[in-house]
């Protein structure tokens, strides 16, 4: 097992983690049965680093994840999120990052995930109307008050970084990179690295679409949220279907699927990266997990990321 470092404050984590959103909500429909199963075979693996957030359900994904944390919560690095709002009805309700949201929000998960505390807390996105430095402000009272351990923010630019790692110091930034979404490397990853904030990459395997199952539209369920992403229109898919056939070139030449090309590009991005791909399959956990033990040689990676880099991906992130 591949061990990253995020951060310079002791937070130690496997290379591959486990994104548990998919179990709840957003891409069709779930059974937590099967997903209390497949959490069981993610502690034996030694793929212990789950992650979710409170507006996930909204709220029944960390409730799941209580369930599956019972009489073992020693053995996981669990990270959680605060500050997109949403009801009990599912909508969402804006963003917020005032000192006392993210305190009531914290108070909430700890009883949801049925802990008293949290390894790892996310600002889920920066609130525009509420100053960094008074959100992370009150997520350093949470770590003085035991109640989490270690601070993250998602999806925060290179300004806000330097704003929050002033008032604590920040130990994660997670936002999504892959073959497909590679903002970051601009000014992101150049900024966690001066910082010495460790890297996140969600949807490292572009939302599924890297492993080669989504060909067309008919592919996902009707209530699946990709469905309404500008990268899955049918003119989206058919021109993307480009970037997968190149991984799915690099893979063949290696004897590995898709998704473990892409995952191990990724992953060979820098020491200081955890990826956390979601699923709800036993098999794609297994593949996920072992694709932190394949080294992409300088030539494959070159490829990809020439290929990458000069492809033209149809359709935002969001």
């Amino acid at each position: 097992m591949k061990i990253v470092n995020l951060g310079q404050q002791g937070l130690k984590v496997p290379a591959v983690g486990l994104g548990c959103m998919g179990m709840s909500e957003f891409y069709g429909q779930s059974d937590d049965a099967e997903s209390l199963k497949l959490l069981d075979e993610a502690l034996e693996l030694g793929c212990n680093f789950w992650d979710t957030a409170d507006m996930y359900g909204p709220f029944t994904n960390e409730e799941l994840l209580g369930r599956a944390l019972d009489g073992r919560r020693e053995k996981v690095i669990l990270a959680t999120k605060f500050g997109v709002k949403r009801g009990q009805d599912g909508a969402f309700l804006g963003i917020s990052g005032s000192p006392e949201y993210v305190k009531s929000c914290c108070d909430a998960s700890l009883k949801r995930l049925n802990t008293d505390y949290i390894d790892l807390y996310y600002q889920h996105r920066p609130d525009p109307q509420v100053p960094m430095e008074e959100t992370v402000d009150a997520m350093a009272d949470l770590v003085q008050a035991g109640k989490i351990r270690f601070i993250g923010l998602s999806e925060a630019g290179a300004d806000d970084l330097e704003k929050a790692h002033k008032i604590h110091p920040v130990s994660a930034l997670q936002t999504e990179l892959s073959l497909w979404s590679r903002d970051v490397e601009e000014s992101i990853l150049p900024k966690v690295r001066e910082l010495g904030i460790g890297f996140v990459a969600y949807s490292p395997l572009g939302r599924g679409f890297l492993t080669g199952a989504i060909q067309q539209r008919a592919d996902l369920a009707q209530d699946d949220w990709r469905l309404s992403n500008p990268r899955f229109s049918e003119e989206a898919i058919a021109n993307n279907q480009k970037l997968v056939e190149k991984v799915r070139e690099i893979a063949a030449e290696k004897n590995i699927t898709p998704s473990q090309a892409a995952l191990a590009w990724v992953l060979s991005q820098g020491g200081d990266i955890a990826a956390i791909p979601g699923t709800r399959r036993s098999k794609y956990l297994n593949s996920n997990w072992s694709s932190q033990e394949i080294i992409l040689t300088e030539d494959e990676k070159t490829e990809l990321d020439a290929f990458s880099q000069n492809f033209k991906v149809e359709g935002e992130r969001y």
